[in-house]
């Protein structure tokens, strides 16, 4: 099972490597890992995916709350969150194909960020079903590169609804 997992970090260096050695040396496997600032610049944000059982997840939450330079972590299961993971994908697209992308593209609410004489750079965000549907569209065309993020996740406001 797919566990998210956000721990509020003092925005030093070192904490990055310090958090994934102890993910390493206990043989927890890290999903997806995205760190970024916070509005408080003292502080950056992990949004961490683990999968395992619940034992795991707790062995994690155990061992993140010991690392010192880590504030206060937040298990997300269970609870309503609102998640989204960040792709910049680089497809094939000659001339003649290029009207057919374009429809997929805005079905898919997706950005073109960069179009050169064969190739379409397509930005998609959204949940990662969204993301994994994307590329599976896409393979025919010829995928070039990509590029993701990981997810990223805040609790849902109660009440909030979009």
């Amino acid at each position: 099972m797919k566990h998210i997992i956000n721990a509020l970090v003092e925005n030093k260096p070192g904490v990055l490597a310090h958090v994934a050695g102890m993910f390493a040396a206990r043989g927890f496997n890290i999903d997806s890992l995205v760190v970024g600032r916070t509005e408080d610049p003292r502080f950056s944000r992990m949004t961490i995916v683990v999968i395992g059982d619940d034992r795991v997840l707790e062995q994690v939450r155990k061992q993140l709350a010991k690392i010192i330079p880590v504030v206060k972590v937040q298990d997300f299961s269970g609870q309503p969150v609102v998640t989204r993971d960040l792709m910049l994908i680089t497809v094939a697209a000659p001339p003649e194909k290029r009207a057919e992308l374009f429809a997929i593209i805005e079905v898919f609410r997706g950005h073109v960020v960069d179009i050169g004489p064969k190739s379409l750079t397509i930005e998609v965000s959204g949940p990662e079903s969204k993301i994994e549907a994307f590329i599976d569209v896409c393979r025919p065309y010829g995928i070039k590169s990509l590029a993701r993020t990981g997810t990223i996740a805040v609790p849902r406001q109660a009440g909030a609804e979009l």
